[in-house]
């Protein structure tokens, strides 16, 4: 570990992690081909952590009004509802985005269930392969059928229960989160902004709570190496900046209609990998 590794790793993180390309797979892959003796199941769990809270930075940095307003109108909503008042009228926006990403989040209690099989998957290069070509497909036929017009106004919970449902299923390595997501939405009947908006709010949740099992994990493994704490945060620093950059292009591009563009990408990596995984086994 130096600190070029950290940097590369950074930007791997920041750039995959919001572009629908996958952050999982792309790691994977990075490790098995370019660090063979360290596989994604040996990575330093400390240092995946530090990465993955760098682009939850990104998304607290980008969203944070949104962030705020959600925080807000969850304890007023906390309080309208042991009120003996009570609430009239339809909940400020704010409060039913809240809603939809509790609803959204709640089938990932269900992955728990798979851990076992995630982490095996982690180190299948070839399901990572054909992973991200059937993420290809996805970006490329949601971004040419969606027309939707619906916002946080219009939106039902069970359409974020959908979305939710795709979420947990994009665990698996290979299949962006985001891109799953976004597609998801965009097929639900979401206007494309707020499928960009949603997928990256629901992911704080999901990134927070995955960080958490990575602690418990961590703390259980025992210490880490001090001396490599600035490389983590070096790391760490790089996923957050570059992440940011990464949100504000996948808006750009989602509003221009050229979301789908990710899939001949997503083709390609997976179809090179594939080949070239097949040809280091013989």
């Amino acid at each position: 570990m130096n600190y070029l590794y950290s940097i590369a790793m950074g930007v791997l993180q920041g750039v995959t992690e919001f572009l629908p390309i996958s952050s999982s797979g792309h790691l994977t892959l990075f490790q098995y081909f370019f660090s063979p003796d360290q596989s994604a199941g040996e990575t330093d769990m400390l240092f995946t952590i530090l990465l993955h809270f760098g682009t939850l930075l990104s998304v607290c940095l980008y969203y944070g009004k949104d962030i705020l307003d959600m925080i807000q109108e969850f304890f007023l909503g906390l309080a309208a509802l042991f009120s003996r008042r009570g609430s009239s009228g339809r909940p400020p926006e704010a409060r039913r985005l809240v809603l939809m990403i509790i609803v959204g989040t709640l089938p990932l209690f269900l992955v728990l269930l798979v851990k076992n099989v995630l982490d095996a998957a982690f180190n299948n290069v070839t399901f990572v392969s054909l992973a991200l070509i059937a993420t290809g497909f996805l970006l490329f036929f949601s971004d040419r059928l969606a027309r939707g017009h619906k916002t946080v106004r219009t939106a039902s919970m069970k359409d974020a229960l959908v979305v939710g449902c795709v979420q947990a299923v994009a665990t698996l390595p290979g299949l962006s989160r985001a891109g799953s997501t976004i597609s998801a939405g965009m097929l639900c009947g979401f206007d494309r902004s707020f499928a960009v908006r949603f997928s990256f709010l629901l992911s704080l949740p999901a990134v927070l709570g995955a960080n958490i099992l990575e602690i418990a994990d961590a703390a259980q493994a025992g210490a880490f190496d001090a001396s490599l704490l600035p490389i983590y945060l070096l790391g760490m620093a790089v996923a957050a900046v570059v992440g940011y950059f990464a949100i504000r292009l996948v808006n750009l591009l989602a509003d221009k209609g050229k979301f789908g563009n990710f899939s001949y990408y997503c083709w390609a990596v997976g179809i090179i990998s594939l080949v070239a995984g097949f040809l280091l086994k013989k």
